[in-house]
């Protein structure tokens, strides 16, 4: 029977940084907007990570399932491992949806109610990553799943049920946070690469191979960065999120130095304090920006 510790590693805590960046940045573009409600922000974040766990255990039943872990060399999966059943894993997941969806429901009841289709999608798209017959992200789709909603969808949703509409600010401000948790999944893909490619699950960095993988990484923290200049010229102190920048070195130098298996997982942890620390002082400069 798995342990405690065991549980809380599965639910990967440190992917947590792609759920909570994108609800600050849209909390402080709303709070730029003058529409900064506490308690929507707040239901807004239990969504987002209530959603990460529930994909981070969804994948870890599905994977397993399918037996595409038999080759990994990232965190220990509990279906894969024997260290938790599938059914248990998969419960697991169903409660995560299950603390989500109520608090989306609670979002809906507050601020519009076609917020519930939205909430029904992001589930489907949290599931259907590595779940049913035809999961994407064994098609090379993970990464434009992940810019949309743990960019786009989350910011602007995040900004929406507080200031009550779809803003300009959030759309372009969502662009950076997107960015960067694109580059989450392109690190975390490239170590699994060799695994990967071994047991037919065509990720996009099985798809681009090793080198390309390395370039596509490194460039997006390049793009992120430009989006905030370009944003910094009518909106100064969102500047303050450049002073991250420095945090992209190591894990850009570990990757483009050709490291590979469990050599990169400091790069992903690297990636993940980037994409934190990115969102806290974007969003502190969206809001001073007001």
């Amino acid at each position: 029977m798995a342990t405690p510790a065991q549980w809380l590693a599965a639910a990967r805590p440190r992917t947590l940084p792609a759920a909570l960046a994108p609800v600050l940045v849209g909390t402080g573009a709303a709070a730029a907007l003058d529409g900064f409600r506490p308690l929507t922000a707040v239901l807004a974040l239990v969504v987002a990570l209530a959603l990460q766990v529930a994909v981070n255990y969804a994948n870890d039943h599905s994977d397993g399932v399918r037996g595409t872990d038999a080759a990994r060399v990232g965190p220990m999966r509990l279906v894969g491992s024997g260290a938790a059943s599938p059914r248990q894993v998969l419960a697991a997941a169903i409660a995560s949806f299950a603390v989500a969806a109520l608090a989306g429901l609670a979002l809906a009841a507050l601020t519009s109610w076609w917020l519930l289709a939205v909430g029904a999608a992001c589930i489907a798209a949290a599931w259907t990553y590595t779940g049913g017959p035809l999961p994407y992200g064994y098609r090379a789709l993970g990464e434009v799943f992940v810019f949309v909603f743990f960019g786009l969808v989350a910011v602007v949703g995040t900004t929406f049920v507080q200031t009550g509409s779809v803003e300009g600010l959030a759309v372009a401000a969502s662009v950076p946070i997107g960015l960067l948790s694109v580059a989450l999944l392109v690190v975390n893909n490239l170590r699994d690469v060799a695994g990967d490619a071994a047991v037919g699950k065509r990720t996009l960095a099985v798809l681009l191979g090793e080198r390309r993988t390395r370039l596509l990484f490194a460039a997006l923290p390049v793009v992120s960065a430009a989006v905030v200049v370009a944003i910094g010229v009518g909106r100064p102190t969102v500047l303050l999120a450049l002073l991250a920048a420095p945090l992209a070195v190591p894990p850009v130098r570990t990757v483009l130095a050709g490291s590979r298996g469990p050599a990169l997982i400091g790069a992903l942890q690297g990636t993940g304090l980037l994409t934190l620390v990115t969102g806290v002082l974007l969003a502190l400069g969206l809001a001073l920006s007001g």
